[in-house]
This record gives structure tokens, sequence and C-alpha cells, in this order.
């Protein structure tokens, strides 16, 4: 069977297990009446505490003993294993150890699945720049499958929903075993300084001016991707408590599958990534992708049902360029800006510094932020809340511009820099 195939498998599943239940959680939590906003971040922010640690942790391990897709399969059998105690969990503080647990095994796969896929296909012979962006597609399109089964099947507000998600990552797990061997690339390095023999060549990374600044603003918009994540599903579903729409509403009783559009957008935006890179470079993809983020959600400060239902729409197209370019494209810089001996260790890194740090922030943030400033009794005021993040999107944009540098020789060639 074809290495291509064999991953766009790995993509598909790698996703499809992720998304059956993380758009839909707040639905979940809020509509059990669990916790509060706060309580919610807390919760949320395990994905951060998780790609605080694991992820950099199993790309030294990848890097040094144990062969990648083993590592991978083992985290996404323990991953499925914990989603399926999630029914169990009656209070907000229950959830959130389990959430935690079950994160700490499923956050460092998506950087493994990465690294997994660029060793398979250099082995193989192929053109990572050109062939990663179609595997990952549909990654996207898992993402998108997984969302749509969960909202017609009725288990958007209810725990079916983790149970689904937990049964396919048990088989991903299993079919890990049967890829091709990735092998530590960096048993032999020569070097017996501490430093090297723990794996952490990796954070030598941030001793360069740009590859620091690019962590640093990849941190921020982390921060941000988390805010669409924890809150867009409920943000819609909460039309239902407006007498002007209600709960029969189309937005409301399919908002899993209207906020799915921002996963198909992905898919188109994923397969011009190569070209974008090459003809603008790592900085202005940076910027397009900050600047739609801005849109994102002023997009959403101002849309309805009714007749702004086009806003709300459109903030989903303009998603899947906010996310690919920033998400994919710093994959792929990260990819070919570093020695492959560091290779899962950066991919590691970039995933601490996003779905990490950033997301933390994020998550524990906007949870007392929404919580202090912008609750109406019981009700939330979502135009000053997505008001406040396309303003958060902004400074981050500006700031970007005026710091980071371009290198076109490296930006626009995409060539591996040792």
């Amino acid at each position: 069977m074809d290495i291509r195939f064999r991953l766009t498998i790995l993509s598909f599943l790698q996703f499809f297990v992720w998304g059956a239940w993380l758009i839909t959680i707040g639905t979940y939590f809020f509509g059990n009446k669990l916790g509060s906003n706060e309580q919610f971040g807390a919760i949320f922010s395990t994905l951060a505490i998780s790609s605080l640690i694991m992820p950099t942790i199993t790309g030294i391990i990848a890097d040094r003993w144990l062969n990648a897709e083993r590592l991978y399969g083992l985290l996404q059998i323990a991953y499925g294993a914990l989603l399926w105690m999630v029914p169990e969990m009656k209070t907000a503080d229950d959830l959130y150890w389990l959430i935690l647990a079950a994160m700490f095994c499923y956050m460092p796969t998506i950087s493994l699945s990465n690294s997994i896929s660029y060793t398979l296909l250099s082995n193989s012979g192929h053109d990572v720049i050109k062939i990663f962006p179609p595997i990952r597609v549909w990654g996207t399109i898992g993402f998108i499958v997984a969302m749509w089964v969960t909202n017609l099947t009725g288990s958007k507000a209810n725990a079916q929903q983790f149970l689904i998600a937990g049964s396919v990552a048990i088989g991903l797990g299993l079919y890990a075993f049967t890829l091709p061997a990735c092998k530590p690339a960096n048993l032999k390095t020569g070097n017996n300084n501490l430093f090297s023999q723990l794996g952490l060549d990796a954070f030598k990374l941030f001793a360069r001016y740009r590859m620091a600044l690019f962590f640093i603003f990849s941190m921020f918009l982390g921060a941000a991707l988390q805010l669409t994540n924890m809150y867009g599903d409920t943000f819609l579903d909460d039309f239902k408590n407006n007498p002007l729409y209600g709960p029969e509403s189309f937005v409301v009783k399919y908002s899993t599958i209207i906020m799915s559009i921002s996963q198909v957008s992905e898919t188109v935006f994923i397969l011009t990534i190569p070209f974008f890179l090459k003809r603008f470079g790592i900085k202005k993809v940076m910027l397009f992708a900050m600047l739609a983020w801005v849109l994102r959600f002023g997009l959403f400060a101002y849309g309805n049902p009714a007749e702004s239902l086009w806003m709300i729409i459109l903030s989903c197209v303009i998603y899947g360029m906010a996310f690919d370019f920033f998400n994919i494209s710093g994959s792929l810089f990260i990819e070919t800006n570093t020695d492959s001996g560091i290779r899962s260790s950066a991919q590691g890194l970039f995933m601490m510094m996003t779905n990490g740090i950033g997301a933390f922030l994020g998550s524990k943030t906007s949870g007392w932020a929404i919580d202090t400033f912008y609750m109406h009794g019981q009700e939330k005021n979502w135009h000053g809340i997505w008001l406040c993040f396309s303003m958060y999107a902004l400074i981050i944009a500006i700031f970007f511009m005026l710091l980071f540098k371009d290198d076109p020789r490296k930006d626009n060639s995409i060539s591996i820099h040792h």
C-alpha cells in the first residue's frame, strides 16, 4: 500500500478523534450545568497544560529512544480508554482531571503525527513540502466528518461524543503499529554534554532571533485559536435563548455543522500553502493569518441567525486562512529551518508554544474576563466578547509586522537550513 495513502488514513483519524468532541464540549458542559465559565476555562486549559510538557518530552523520546510510530500508538490507545470514562464524571472538578489525563496522551500525538509523516515521506523520496499539505487536508476532513457525526447523531450535548472519539482512537493506536518504522534519528550524536544527552537541543533555537520571535508570536496566536474552539459552538447554541430566533432556528439546531464550514475552508487553504510560502514568505503568511483572526472574531461580533447570517458564514470561511496559515505553515517553517536530528523535538517545541503556553493563557484569561466583564446575569455579552478577541488579534498583528524580519532567501526558497 502506498505510503501516501497510509499517511492519509493516519491524518484523517488523528483529527477525527479530536473533532468528535473539541467544538462541542462547551455545549455539553454548559448544557449539563457542570460549572462556570472560569471552570470551563480551566478544563479547556488542560489542552495547554499537556502541551507545555508532553510534546517536548515525547519529541525527545522519539528523537532518541523509541520509534515514533510505537510511541504514537501507545498514546492514542491510552487517550481512547480515558475518553470512555467521561460519562462517569458528574462534576467540573472530576471532568477536569480526566480531560487533563486524556490531553496528556493526545496533544503530543499531533506533533508526532507530523514527524512520522515527514520521516516516512522523506524516506520514500517524496518532496515533503509538496506532498504533505494534501495529506494533511484529510486530517481536516476527518475533523469535519467527526463534527457532522456528533451533530447528526444527537451527541453534541451528551457524553456519546466522547465514546465515539474514544473508540476510534483505540483503533487508530492499533493501526499506528502497522506503519513502517520511524527509528530515532539522534541515537549517536557524538556529543556527550548533558544538554544534548537529555535531547534539549531544540531549545537552542531560541538563540536565533527570528526563530525566537516566531515561537513567541506562535504563543500569542495559540491563545486566539483556543478562543474560537472554546466558545464558537456555545455562541451559536445560545441564540436559542433569544426570542427572535429560538431553539428551532437552523443555526441553533445545526450549530456544529455550521461551525464545520471552518474546517471545510481549511481544506482549501491548506492546498494553497506551498504557493503562499514561496510567493510571500513566512512573515506575510503569518500576517495574513493574524488579520484573518481579526475578521474571524469581528464578524462573529456582528453576526446573527437572520439578516446577518452571512457574517457567521464568512467568519467560518475566513477561519481556514486563520488556522492554516498559522498552524500548518508554522509546522513547515520549523521543518525546513531545523536539522533532522531535532525534528521531533522542534515540532514538540512549536506545539508547546502554541497549544501549550498560548492556549493556557487564552483559555484561563478568557474564562476570567468573560465572568468578570461580559456576563449579564446568566447571559453572555457575545458582542463584547468577540470584539475584545478581535482587538487582541489586531494588536498581535501590528507588533509582529514591526518586529519580525523577512529573510527572502530562506523563506521563499523553503530550503532546509542546517
